[in-house]
């Protein structure tokens, strides 16, 4: 499978724990410190035990200065997009353009019912997920004139004004498995980002990559116009990430840390060692 040639980036996804809060914080600002480019936490409103997670995004940016930020993923179910393209607009203007959107379809529907969020379809969803995107997309646009107007089956906005514009063009990533999202990945988004232990094996990602890049083709896009990323699960080797971007084409590691000393290994000696190896091979 291709290599896409994107740099490498090393991600630290940090548990967003309410009991823990301060801890949460300096992990993060750990991380910074180490080298990490990214810093993600998971978004599950209906979780009691975890912080809000666009409340602590917009605090660890105002502790940080210079890493990147992103969700992992918004679910679209409980964020609505107006709402989402605003909210993600303004954190990359007040973080100085390090923020990135990942966005989900919505998955464990209980929760999501409980707390008064739709219950959709697995078809339903991704078509929801792409009249999201439609409208993010427009809203951040503010060389358009006039207002933004969507009529979609589950999202309708009606005049809408334009605004705020990001600081940069924001990233927008899906976490994505079925076919159907992996298509609107290829047709819509910045990136793929899934996770190796819902995948099961690396061969998954050949799978989803071939769809991807059908699709982006059949759009118009290059295949490479969609970076690939993916969130480890058990921290592996460098050889095994080595492996996974230069046969798979992931060129983004992000992995669920619980200490300094596991974010100190992951960005100063496996990362490293990561890019040394794929680096040679690219040459």
């Amino acid at each position: 499978m291709p290599d896409y040639g994107h740099d490498l980036l090393f991600a630290a996804n940090i548990i967003p724990s309410a009991p823990d809060a301060d801890a949460v914080v300096r992990l993060a600002q750990t991380a910074e410190r180490a080298g990490a480019d990214l810093i993600t936490f998971q978004d599950h409103p209906y979780q009691p035990a975890f912080l809000d997670t666009w409340t602590l995004l917009s605090y660890v940016a105002a502790a940080t200065s210079s890493v990147r930020l992103a969700g992992n993923v918004h679910p679209l179910p409980l964020r609505p997009p107006a709402v989402l393209a605003q909210s993600a607009a303004s954190l990359d203007l007040l973080s100085g353009g390090r923020f990135e959107l990942a966005l989900g379809a919505g998955a464990f529907w209980d929760a999501i019912e409980a707390m008064g969020g739709p219950r959709r379809t697995a078809g339903d969803s991704v078509t929801a997920l792409e009249e999201a995107i439609q409208i993010i997309r427009a809203l951040w646009d503010t060389g358009t004139p006039g207002g933004v107007h969507v009529d979609g089956r589950h999202y309708q906005v009606r005049g809408a004004h334009r605004g705020p514009r990001p600081a940069h063009d924001i990233g927008i990533w899906l976490g994505a498995y079925g076919p159907r999202m992996l298509r609107l990945t290829a047709r819509v988004a910045d990136g793929w980002l899934p996770s190796l232990p819902r995948l099961g094996t690396p061969a998954r990602l050949a799978e989803g990559n071939a769809v991807i890049d059908e699709a982006a083709e059949a759009a118009g896009r290059s295949p490479g116009q969609i970076r690939r990323l993916l969130n480890l699960g058990d921290e592996l080797p460098a050889e095994s990430i080595a492996d996974l971007a230069l046969s798979y084409g992931v060129s983004v590691f992000t992995l669920m840390v619980h200490s300094s000393s596991q974010i100190q290994r992951f960005v100063r000696e496996i990362a490293p060692a990561v890019r040394e190896l794929v680096a040679k091979e690219r040459a």
